[in-house]
Protein backbone atom coordinates (compact mmCIF):
# COMPACT_ATOMS: atom_id res chain seq x y z
CA UNK A 1 0.00 0.00 0.00
CA UNK A 2 1.42 3.58 -0.80
CA UNK A 3 2.50 5.58 2.10
CA UNK A 4 0.24 9.01 2.75
CA UNK A 5 2.29 11.58 4.71
CA UNK A 6 0.27 14.12 6.30
CA UNK A 7 3.39 16.49 7.45
CA UNK A 8 6.68 16.40 6.25
CA UNK A 9 9.04 17.52 9.03
CA UNK A 10 12.44 19.85 8.47
CA UNK A 11 14.69 18.05 11.05
CA UNK A 12 17.40 20.46 10.38
CA UNK A 13 17.81 22.24 13.60
CA UNK A 14 16.01 19.93 15.55
CA UNK A 15 18.29 20.41 19.05
CA UNK A 16 18.55 21.53 22.26
CA UNK A 17 19.08 18.01 23.90
CA UNK A 18 19.03 18.09 27.67
CA UNK A 19 19.39 15.67 30.36
CA UNK A 20 16.67 14.19 32.41
CA UNK A 21 17.52 16.03 35.44
CA UNK A 22 17.46 19.44 32.96
CA UNK A 23 13.60 18.30 32.29
CA UNK A 24 12.54 17.02 35.65
CA UNK A 25 11.08 20.16 36.49
CA UNK A 26 9.58 21.24 33.22
CA UNK A 27 6.20 20.20 34.03
CA UNK A 28 4.05 18.53 36.48
CA UNK A 29 5.46 14.73 37.01
CA UNK A 30 4.58 12.26 39.54
CA UNK A 31 5.06 8.80 39.69
CA UNK A 32 4.07 8.02 36.27
CA UNK A 33 4.71 4.10 35.36
CA UNK A 34 4.01 2.27 31.51
CA UNK A 35 1.55 3.81 28.59
CA UNK A 36 -1.65 4.78 28.69
CA UNK A 37 -3.88 7.31 27.48
CA UNK A 38 -5.58 9.89 29.62
CA UNK A 39 -8.94 11.74 28.16
CA UNK A 40 -8.91 15.66 28.23
CA UNK A 41 -11.08 18.48 28.54
CA UNK A 42 -12.66 18.82 24.55
CA UNK A 43 -13.02 22.13 22.99
CA UNK A 44 -17.06 20.86 22.13
CA UNK A 45 -16.80 24.06 18.38
CA UNK A 46 -13.83 22.44 17.53
CA UNK A 47 -13.08 20.40 14.38
CA UNK A 48 -10.01 19.07 15.42
CA UNK A 49 -9.17 15.80 17.75
CA UNK A 50 -5.85 16.58 19.71
CA UNK A 51 -3.41 13.88 20.79
CA UNK A 52 -0.66 14.73 23.28
CA UNK A 53 2.76 12.67 23.44
CA UNK A 54 4.55 13.54 26.91
CA UNK A 55 7.50 11.83 28.56
CA UNK A 56 5.98 9.60 31.25
CA UNK A 57 8.40 10.43 33.77
CA UNK A 58 8.33 14.33 33.52
CA UNK A 59 4.82 14.94 32.20
CA UNK A 60 7.06 16.82 29.36
CA UNK A 61 5.99 17.19 25.55
CA UNK A 62 7.55 14.72 23.53
CA UNK A 63 8.11 15.98 19.74
CA UNK A 64 8.75 14.38 16.87
CA UNK A 65 7.07 11.05 18.03
CA UNK A 66 5.43 9.25 15.19
CA UNK A 67 1.86 7.92 14.96
CA UNK A 68 0.80 5.92 11.76
CA UNK A 69 -2.60 4.57 10.79
CA UNK A 70 -3.37 1.11 9.39
CA UNK A 71 -3.43 2.57 5.51
CA UNK A 72 -0.54 4.26 6.77
CA UNK A 73 -1.18 7.97 7.10
CA UNK A 74 1.60 9.33 9.17
CA UNK A 75 1.70 12.38 11.54
CA UNK A 76 4.35 13.54 13.49
CA UNK A 77 3.99 15.42 17.10
CA UNK A 78 5.56 19.26 17.28
CA UNK A 79 7.57 20.62 19.73
CA UNK A 80 5.16 20.68 22.70
CA UNK A 81 3.96 17.18 21.63
CA UNK A 82 1.07 18.05 20.15
CA UNK A 83 -0.45 16.64 16.89
CA UNK A 84 -3.77 17.85 15.31
CA UNK A 85 -6.12 15.38 13.60
CA UNK A 86 -8.16 16.85 10.97
CA UNK A 87 -9.12 13.67 8.55
CA UNK A 88 -12.55 13.71 8.28
CA UNK A 89 -12.50 9.90 8.11
CA UNK A 90 -11.20 9.19 11.15
CA UNK A 91 -13.13 11.08 12.83
CA UNK A 92 -16.27 10.17 15.26
CA UNK A 93 -14.67 6.48 15.73
CA UNK A 94 -12.07 4.65 17.20
CA UNK A 95 -8.69 4.62 15.39
CA UNK A 96 -5.94 2.11 16.23
CA UNK A 97 -2.23 4.91 15.52
CA UNK A 98 1.56 2.68 15.82
CA UNK A 99 3.50 4.57 17.88
CA UNK A 100 7.03 5.32 18.09
CA UNK A 101 10.12 7.36 18.24
CA UNK A 102 13.79 6.58 18.93
CA UNK A 103 14.68 7.05 23.27
CA UNK A 104 11.00 5.98 23.25
CA UNK A 105 10.10 3.11 24.18
CA UNK A 106 6.68 2.46 21.98
CA UNK A 107 3.59 0.78 23.55
CA UNK A 108 3.63 -2.27 24.57
CA UNK A 109 2.52 -5.48 21.88
CA UNK A 110 -0.50 -7.06 22.12
CA UNK A 111 -1.58 -10.47 21.59
CA UNK A 112 -0.44 -10.40 17.50
CA UNK A 113 2.38 -8.25 18.18
CA UNK A 114 1.26 -4.80 17.04
CA UNK A 115 2.76 -1.85 18.96
CA UNK A 116 0.47 1.63 19.49
CA UNK A 117 -3.07 2.60 21.05
CA UNK A 118 -6.74 3.11 19.81
CA UNK A 119 -7.85 6.00 20.42
CA UNK A 120 -12.01 7.52 19.79
CA UNK A 121 -11.42 10.82 17.69
CA UNK A 122 -13.93 13.12 18.02
CA UNK A 123 -14.08 16.94 17.11
CA UNK A 124 -13.06 19.02 19.92
CA UNK A 125 -11.71 15.38 21.39
CA UNK A 126 -8.40 15.28 22.74
CA UNK A 127 -6.10 12.44 24.67
CA UNK A 128 -2.55 12.26 25.92
CA UNK A 129 -0.65 9.38 25.33
CA UNK A 130 2.56 8.61 27.83
CA UNK A 131 5.87 7.16 26.83
CA UNK A 132 8.85 5.90 28.75
CA UNK A 133 12.11 7.26 28.08
CA UNK A 134 15.02 4.58 27.19
CA UNK A 135 17.32 7.29 26.73
CA UNK A 136 19.02 9.31 29.22
CA UNK A 137 18.57 12.60 27.78
CA UNK A 138 14.94 13.84 26.64
CA UNK A 139 13.85 15.42 23.54
CA UNK A 140 12.75 19.40 23.80
CA UNK A 141 12.18 21.20 20.80
CA UNK A 142 13.59 22.34 17.71
CA UNK A 143 14.80 25.60 17.69
CA UNK A 144 14.82 26.01 13.96
CA UNK A 145 12.56 25.66 10.44
CA UNK A 146 8.57 25.90 10.19
CA UNK A 147 5.82 24.90 11.97
CA UNK A 148 7.91 24.06 15.62
CA UNK A 149 4.96 24.69 17.32
CA UNK A 150 2.12 24.19 14.11
CA UNK A 151 0.07 21.64 16.11
CA UNK A 152 -0.20 23.12 19.19
CA UNK A 153 -1.16 26.80 17.59
CA UNK A 154 -3.86 25.13 15.32
CA UNK A 155 -5.27 23.27 18.30
CA UNK A 156 -5.89 26.53 20.21
CA UNK A 157 -2.88 26.70 22.84
CA UNK A 158 -0.10 29.28 23.99
CA UNK A 159 3.69 28.61 22.64
CA UNK A 160 6.52 29.20 24.65
CA UNK A 161 8.02 31.39 21.47
CA UNK A 162 7.57 34.52 19.72
CA UNK A 163 7.37 32.91 16.61
CA UNK A 164 6.11 29.30 16.42
CA UNK A 165 4.90 28.24 13.09
CA UNK A 166 7.51 30.83 10.95
CA UNK A 167 10.36 32.50 11.96
CA UNK A 168 12.54 34.97 9.61
CA UNK A 169 10.98 32.96 6.62
CA UNK A 170 13.25 29.92 7.54
CA UNK A 171 11.81 26.36 6.56
CA UNK A 172 15.00 24.61 7.75
CA UNK A 173 18.83 25.24 8.51
CA UNK A 174 21.44 23.15 9.37
CA UNK A 175 25.21 23.07 10.91
CA UNK A 176 24.24 25.37 14.26
CA UNK A 177 27.34 27.20 15.54
CA UNK A 178 26.68 29.24 18.91
CA UNK A 179 28.61 32.15 20.72
CA UNK A 180 28.50 34.89 23.44
CA UNK A 181 29.35 38.18 21.81
CA UNK A 182 28.49 41.23 23.08
CA UNK A 183 25.98 39.92 25.86
CA UNK A 184 24.05 38.19 23.26
CA UNK A 185 23.76 34.65 21.77
CA UNK A 186 25.07 34.43 18.03
CA UNK A 187 23.61 32.03 15.93
CA UNK A 188 24.99 30.94 12.56
CA UNK A 189 23.47 27.80 10.52
CA UNK A 190 24.53 26.87 7.01
CA UNK A 191 22.04 26.31 3.84
CA UNK A 192 18.75 27.65 4.53
CA UNK A 193 15.78 26.97 3.00
CA UNK A 194 13.19 29.36 2.38
CA UNK A 195 8.74 28.80 1.28
CA UNK A 196 8.93 30.52 -1.92
CA UNK A 197 11.40 28.97 -3.62
CA UNK A 198 13.64 25.70 -3.95
CA UNK A 199 16.86 27.14 -3.37
CA UNK A 200 17.31 29.89 -0.69
CA UNK A 201 20.39 31.23 1.47
CA UNK A 202 23.89 29.05 0.85
CA UNK A 203 26.24 32.03 2.23
CA UNK A 204 25.40 31.01 5.92
CA UNK A 205 22.38 32.66 8.05
CA UNK A 206 22.45 34.24 11.35
CA UNK A 207 20.13 35.41 14.26
CA UNK A 208 20.77 36.87 17.84
CA UNK A 209 19.34 35.81 21.00
CA UNK A 210 18.91 36.96 24.45
CA UNK A 211 21.16 35.39 27.62
CA UNK A 212 18.64 33.74 29.83
CA UNK A 213 20.26 36.21 32.58
CA UNK A 214 19.10 39.26 30.46
CA UNK A 215 15.60 38.31 29.19
CA UNK A 216 15.73 35.38 27.25
CA UNK A 217 13.69 32.27 27.51
CA UNK A 218 15.11 29.78 30.06
CA UNK A 219 16.30 27.02 28.19
CA UNK A 220 13.92 24.98 29.03
CA UNK A 221 11.25 26.71 27.69
CA UNK A 222 13.08 27.68 24.27
CA UNK A 223 15.04 29.92 22.14
CA UNK A 224 13.25 33.90 20.86
CA UNK A 225 15.65 33.83 17.27
CA UNK A 226 16.13 37.48 15.97
CA UNK A 227 17.15 36.93 12.18
CA UNK A 228 19.48 39.02 10.39
CA UNK A 229 16.84 39.70 7.09
CA UNK A 230 16.72 40.98 3.68
CA UNK A 231 14.17 43.03 2.79
CA UNK A 232 11.58 40.09 1.83
CA UNK A 233 11.84 39.44 5.91
CA UNK A 234 14.11 36.41 4.32
CA UNK A 235 17.05 35.41 6.45
CA UNK A 236 20.06 37.25 4.44
CA UNK A 237 23.84 36.23 3.99
CA UNK A 238 26.10 36.20 6.84
CA UNK A 239 29.32 35.98 4.45
CA UNK A 240 27.88 37.33 1.22
CA UNK A 241 32.17 37.73 0.13
CA UNK A 242 31.18 40.84 -2.68
CA UNK A 243 32.24 40.52 -5.73
CA UNK A 244 32.76 36.09 -5.18
CA UNK A 245 29.41 35.01 -6.93
CA UNK A 246 30.96 31.52 -7.59
CA UNK A 247 30.23 28.55 -4.89
CA UNK A 248 28.38 28.37 -1.62
CA UNK A 249 29.94 29.95 1.50
CA UNK A 250 29.98 28.22 4.99
CA UNK A 251 31.18 29.12 8.29
CA UNK A 252 32.99 27.39 11.03
CA UNK A 253 34.87 27.55 14.28
CA UNK A 254 32.67 30.28 15.56
CA UNK A 255 33.97 31.85 18.49
CA UNK A 256 35.72 35.36 19.78
CA UNK A 257 38.98 36.32 20.67
CA UNK A 258 40.89 39.99 21.25
CA UNK A 259 42.21 41.59 18.65
CA UNK A 260 46.42 43.19 18.85
CA UNK A 261 44.46 46.40 21.04
CA UNK A 262 42.36 44.27 23.44
CA UNK A 263 38.81 44.73 21.60
CA UNK A 264 36.83 41.66 21.35
CA UNK A 265 36.30 40.07 18.14
CA UNK A 266 33.35 37.63 16.78
CA UNK A 267 35.17 35.56 13.86
CA UNK A 268 35.06 31.73 12.26
CA UNK A 269 36.67 30.10 9.49
CA UNK A 270 34.80 30.44 6.18
CA UNK A 271 34.93 27.98 3.21
CA UNK A 272 34.00 29.05 -0.20
CA UNK A 273 33.32 25.93 -2.34
CA UNK A 274 31.53 24.19 -4.66
CA UNK A 275 29.45 22.25 -2.14
CA UNK A 276 31.52 18.62 -1.01
CA UNK A 277 33.31 18.96 -4.52
CA UNK A 278 36.00 21.24 -4.70
CA UNK A 279 37.27 24.34 -2.07
CA UNK A 280 37.96 27.54 -4.09
CA UNK A 281 39.43 29.21 -0.72
CA UNK A 282 39.05 29.01 2.74
CA UNK A 283 40.35 31.64 5.34
CA UNK A 284 39.73 33.82 8.13
CA UNK A 285 36.13 35.89 8.77
CA UNK A 286 35.69 38.45 10.92
CA UNK A 287 32.25 40.10 12.29
CA UNK A 288 31.72 44.12 10.74
CA UNK A 289 29.87 45.39 13.68
CA UNK A 290 28.60 48.05 11.56
CA UNK A 291 27.59 46.40 8.25
CA UNK A 292 26.53 42.97 10.53
CA UNK A 293 28.11 41.24 8.65
CA UNK A 294 31.41 38.40 8.38
CA UNK A 295 34.62 40.03 6.27
CA UNK A 296 37.35 38.03 4.42
CA UNK A 297 40.17 38.96 7.58
CA UNK A 298 42.80 36.86 5.14
CA UNK A 299 43.24 33.71 3.66
CA UNK A 300 44.41 30.32 4.68
CA UNK A 301 46.75 28.12 2.02
CA UNK A 302 44.53 25.74 -0.09
CA UNK A 303 46.24 22.81 1.27
CA UNK A 304 46.00 23.48 4.48
CA UNK A 305 43.56 20.65 6.42
CA UNK A 306 43.95 21.49 10.04
CA UNK A 307 45.48 24.58 11.23
CA UNK A 308 42.19 26.61 11.23
CA UNK A 309 39.39 26.95 13.55
CA UNK A 310 37.19 24.09 13.13
CA UNK A 311 33.74 22.93 15.23
CA UNK A 312 32.76 24.45 18.79
CA UNK A 313 35.64 25.82 20.19
CA UNK A 314 36.40 26.22 23.97
CA UNK A 315 38.49 28.23 26.14
CA UNK A 316 41.72 26.54 27.21
CA UNK A 317 44.53 27.96 29.66
CA UNK A 318 48.10 25.63 30.16
CA UNK A 319 50.84 27.23 32.01
CA UNK A 320 49.05 30.73 32.06
CA UNK A 321 48.26 31.09 28.44
CA UNK A 322 45.11 31.48 27.08
CA UNK A 323 44.30 29.13 23.91
CA UNK A 324 41.88 28.36 21.66
CA UNK A 325 40.79 24.60 21.52
CA UNK A 326 39.46 23.63 18.14
CA UNK A 327 37.72 20.20 17.67
CA UNK A 328 36.41 18.97 14.57
CA UNK A 329 35.99 15.33 15.22
CA UNK A 330 38.18 15.31 18.48
CA UNK A 331 39.55 18.60 20.55
CA UNK A 332 43.05 17.93 19.33
CA UNK A 333 44.20 21.59 18.19
CA UNK A 334 44.83 24.80 19.63
CA UNK A 335 46.23 28.09 18.99
CA UNK A 336 46.90 31.24 21.44
CA UNK A 337 43.82 32.62 21.75
CA UNK A 338 44.18 35.83 19.73
CA UNK A 339 42.98 37.34 16.22
CA UNK A 340 46.44 37.43 15.12
CA UNK A 341 47.80 34.06 16.13
CA UNK A 342 44.15 32.63 14.76
CA UNK A 343 44.64 34.27 11.68
CA UNK A 344 48.03 32.59 11.48
CA UNK A 345 48.44 28.99 10.35
CA UNK A 346 52.07 28.73 11.89
CA UNK A 347 50.88 29.79 15.64
CA UNK A 348 49.07 26.07 15.67
CA UNK A 349 49.53 23.28 17.59
CA UNK A 350 48.21 19.51 17.50
CA UNK A 351 48.14 17.23 20.33
CA UNK A 352 49.15 14.08 18.71
CA UNK A 353 52.00 11.23 19.27
CA UNK A 354 53.59 11.22 15.90
CA UNK A 355 57.10 12.64 15.55
CA UNK A 356 57.96 16.10 14.78
CA UNK A 357 57.01 16.68 10.59
CA UNK A 358 55.17 13.11 10.32
CA UNK A 359 51.91 12.95 9.24
CA UNK A 360 49.64 9.71 8.72
CA UNK A 361 51.17 7.18 5.72
CA UNK A 362 49.25 3.67 6.69
CA UNK A 363 52.42 1.19 7.73
CA UNK A 364 54.99 3.23 7.17
CA UNK A 365 53.48 5.81 9.79
CA UNK A 366 56.94 7.45 12.25
CA UNK A 367 55.92 7.55 15.81
CA UNK A 368 57.06 9.90 18.50
CA UNK A 369 58.91 7.61 21.05
CA UNK A 370 61.03 8.12 23.90
CA UNK A 371 64.33 6.62 24.98
CA UNK A 372 62.59 4.04 27.20
CA UNK A 373 60.27 3.06 24.36
CA UNK A 374 57.32 5.25 25.73
CA UNK A 375 54.90 6.77 23.25
CA UNK A 376 54.89 10.77 23.06
CA UNK A 377 51.79 12.35 23.23
CA UNK A 378 51.92 15.93 23.01
CA UNK A 379 51.48 19.41 21.69
CA UNK A 380 53.57 19.78 18.28
CA UNK A 381 53.45 23.06 16.06
CA UNK A 382 55.26 20.70 13.50
CA UNK A 383 52.82 17.45 14.19
CA UNK A 384 49.95 16.50 12.48
CA UNK A 385 46.26 15.59 14.58
CA UNK A 386 45.24 11.90 14.38
CA UNK A 387 41.45 10.84 14.13
CA UNK A 388 40.15 8.03 15.77
CA UNK A 389 39.95 5.46 12.70
CA UNK A 390 43.97 6.56 11.80
CA UNK A 391 44.85 5.91 15.96
CA UNK A 392 42.59 2.38 15.61
CA UNK A 393 44.49 1.70 12.01
CA UNK A 394 47.94 2.45 14.08
CA UNK A 395 46.95 -0.30 16.94
CA UNK A 396 46.01 -3.05 13.67
CA UNK A 397 49.48 -2.38 12.28
CA UNK A 398 51.18 -2.96 15.51
CA UNK A 399 52.66 0.78 15.56
CA UNK A 400 50.99 1.63 18.92
CA UNK A 401 49.68 -0.94 21.75
CA UNK A 402 45.69 -0.75 22.59
CA UNK A 403 46.93 1.00 26.31
CA UNK A 404 48.80 3.85 24.42
CA UNK A 405 45.65 4.93 22.21
CA UNK A 406 43.81 7.85 23.28
CA UNK A 407 40.52 8.21 21.39
CA UNK A 408 39.31 4.25 21.38
CA UNK A 409 36.07 4.51 23.03
CA UNK A 410 34.25 1.93 24.53
CA UNK A 411 30.73 1.43 25.10
CA UNK A 412 30.62 0.41 29.22
CA UNK A 413 27.28 -1.84 29.10
CA UNK A 414 28.10 -3.37 25.23
CA UNK A 415 31.81 -3.04 24.76
CA UNK A 416 31.02 -1.56 21.77
CA UNK A 417 33.35 0.67 19.59
CA UNK A 418 31.96 4.39 19.78
CA UNK A 419 32.61 6.03 16.57
CA UNK A 420 32.80 9.57 17.53
CA UNK A 421 31.48 11.91 14.61
CA UNK A 422 32.44 15.71 14.16
CA UNK A 423 30.66 18.01 16.89
CA UNK A 424 30.78 15.44 19.76
CA UNK A 425 32.79 17.71 22.34
CA UNK A 426 31.87 20.94 23.26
Amino acid sequence: MKEISRRKLLLHGLGAIAGAGAVAGAAPAGPVSGVGATPLRSDPGSRLFGIRVVDAQTGRGVPLVELKTDNHIRVYTDSAGRVAIDDPGLMRGRVYFFVSSPGYAPPAKDAFGYSGIALNVTPGGAATVKLRRTDIAGRMYRITGEGIYADTVRLGHGAPTRHPVLNGRVMGQDSALATVYQEKIHWIWGDTARPDYPLGNFRSSGAVSDLPNRGGLHPDMGVNLNYFVDKTGFCRAMCPLPGEPKGVVWLDGLTVAPDKTGRPRMLARFSRRDGMKKVYEHGLAVWNDKSQIFQRHGTYPIGEHWRFPAGHPADYQENGRDYKLFSGQLPVVRCPATLEAIANPAEYEAFTCLAPGARFQGRKTKMHRGANGSLLWAWKRSGTPLSQAQEAQLITFGLIKPHEARFQFIDVETKATVRIHNGSFF
